[in-house]
């Protein structure tokens, strides 16, 4: 079995405008050959550019966000400190603290990250986009 972790930006678009992914990621969301994950970072990560007025939502994300969890059929994920900790050992090349926090996750996990962020690719894990 094939495990992607959500870019936030993927997950957004695979629940509220799914004609923004690729034909490759569609592709994979109609698969059964895969398990999606979804972070506890982007929940924050939705949550601190909705404060900020940076990200426009069909509602607050604490009325809509916990039942759209539950209801995607994803794997959730915690933060997990492996994570945190391996931020260390990662290069300074994206400047937004939840991607990055999203790469080390991929890495610690061993999975692929579903994203459109071509800064991704200058770490050292499997992009799908």
């Amino acid at each position: 079995m094939r495990h992607l972790l959500l870019d936030t930006h993927v997950f957004l678009w695979s629940q509220f405008a799914p004609s923004k992914l690729s034909p490759k990621l569609a592709a994979l969301f109609a698969s059964e050959d895969v398990c999606w994950h979804l972070s506890q970072i982007s929940v924050l990560e939705i949550q601190i550019k909705y404060d900020l007025g940076k990200l426009e939502l069909p509602d607050t994300p604490q009325k809509f966000l916990p039942n759209l969890i539950r209801d995607s059929g994803l794997s959730f994920h915690t933060l997990e400190n492996k994570a945190i900790l391996m931020l260390g050992k990662l290069p300074q090349l994206h400047r937004d603290p939840f991607d990055r926090l999203l790469i080390a996750s991929a890495l610690v996990k061993g999975w692929e990250i579903a994203t459109v962020d071509t800064v991704f690719d200058q770490y050292p894990v499997q992009i799908v986009n």
